[in-house]
Order: C-alpha cells, then sequence, then structure tokens
C-alpha cells in the first residue's frame, strides 16, 4: 500500500472528513482491521486565508509547498491538497516534489464526464467561482462550466467562510444554496460540483435532484486507488 500525503488544514473541518473517507474505503476495500497509510501536515488556515485575503498567492504557494516537501521527505508517495480553493496554487507544490499531486479539478472532471455530462454548475469559495485556475481546468476535460451570479457567489462564499470552516451548519443556510442550485438548473446546469470541501458538511446527493459531484470523496476515491493499485 502505498502512503497518501495530506496536506490539510485548510480548514480541518474538511480534513477531517479526508481523513475519515480515505480510511474507511480502505477499510472496505481491504477489510479486516486495515485503514490508510497516509501523512498530513495541517496548516494553521488562519495564515492560510490571511494570504488569500491580501492576494499574496506566490507566498501561499511557498508555504504549501515547504508542506508538501515535508510529506515527501517523511516517505508520501503521493500529494492530496485537501482544498478546492488552493489548487490555485498546485503548480508550486507541483514543482517543489518529485512525488505526484491528485489533482481534485482533474478528479471532479473525469467524474462528470463518465456521468455523461456536459454542462455543470460550480460552488466553491470566490476565488475557485470567479477566477480560471479551477473553471478553466474543468473546462479543459471538454465540459461547460456555469456559476451563480454576483449576489448568490457572495452568498455561498460568506457561508463557507462564517460557517461551514468553523463547523456551522445552517438549515438557512442550506436552503439558500438549494436555491442557487435551483438556478443553476434552470440555466442548464446538469449537474453541480461541490467545489469547496466543506459544502459537503451542508449539501448532498439527498439534498437536491441535480446530480452532486462532492469533491472531497471523488479525491478520496482516487487517492485510495493510487495507493492500493499494483
Amino acid at each position: 500500500m502505498k502512503t497518501i500525503g495530506l496536506l490539510g488544514g485548510m480548514s480541518w473541518e474538511s480534513s477531517a472528513l479526508y481523513y475519515r473517507l480515505i480510511n474507511e474505503l480502505v477499510r472496505d476495500q481491504r477489510g479486516g482491521l486495515h485503514s490508510a497509510r497516509c501523512i498530513m501536515a495541517s496548516l494553521d488556515f488562519a495564515d492560510v486565508e490571511a494570504l488569500q485575503a491580501a492576494g499574496r498567492w506566490d507566498a501561499a504557494g511557498d508555504l504549501l509547498a515547504d508542506a508538501a516537501l515535508g510529506l515527501e521527505a517523511a516517505g508520501a508517495d503521493m500529494i492530496v491538497l485537501c482544498t478546492n480553493t488552493m489548487h490555485k496554487v498546485a503548480g508550486a507544490i507541483e514543482d517543489a516534489v518529485a512525488i505526484p499531486l491528485v489533482h481534485l479539478a482533474d478528479v471532479t472532471a473525469q467524474a462528470v464526464t463518465a456521468a455523461g455530462l456536459k454542462t455543470v454548475g460550480l460552488l466553491g469559495t470566490a476565488f475557485t467561482m470567479e477566477e480560471d485556475f479551477y473553471r478553466d481546468r474543468i473546462a479543459g476535460h471538454g465540459l461547460q462550466v456555469l456559476v451563480p451570479d454576483a449576489a448568490a457567489r457572495t452568498l455561498v462564499h460568506r457561508v463557507i467562510y462564517e460557517e461551514l470552516v468553523v463547523g456551522v451548519v445552517s438549515e438557512a443556510s442550506r436552503a439558500s444554496f438549494l436555491a442557487v442550485i435551483a438556478d443553476l438548473a434552470a440555466r442548464g446546469a446538469e449537474g453541480v460540483i461541490l467545489g469547496c470541501t466543506e459544502i459537503e458538511l451542508l449539501i448532498d446527493q439527498d439534498a437536491t435532484p441535480l446530480p452532486v459531484f462532492a469533491t472531497t470523496r471523488l479525491h478520496a476515491e482516487a487517492a485510495v486507488r493510487l495507493a492500493l493499485e499494483s
């Protein structure tokens, strides 16, 4: 079994979900007392968020690349960056290490394509919804990506940073997110990408008739496939 290097803490709420899912998947596939071989570098999200807010993405990339180097030195065979937004600096991580980065946007796009869909809505932080580092990577797989309007993007971003990353799950916010998803469906979205790991604390497939692509689970499944392959 290969060792999964988890680059987390952004936020720890989603990193905890990654850890649980990865170990459950290994247990289910290997049986018995099996669990995942993994190493986690958990950063202080306050430091990362401050760099995000200041637009200091180069410094954020250096911070994450240094943590990835530590995972590689500790014996990780791959890097799993446990956040959608910070894939903005995926290149800095890939340049720093010799082991592969399991890119979340690629994993997600492959799942959308496998489901036979062509047009998909995207929810996430403002960075993920508004900038091209994630949308273009998805679109590069031959998909059309729709994002909410400006007011809805502000709402989604606020709920992520003010509620979900600190473990607050509000029924009012769930209803608001479902309204945003319904609007995306009305505009032609055939499915919706939960492009922020914490959104999975709020929305699941049972909440909406639109096919949901839960990026944390998809990422965890991809990492386990790589870890268990011969």
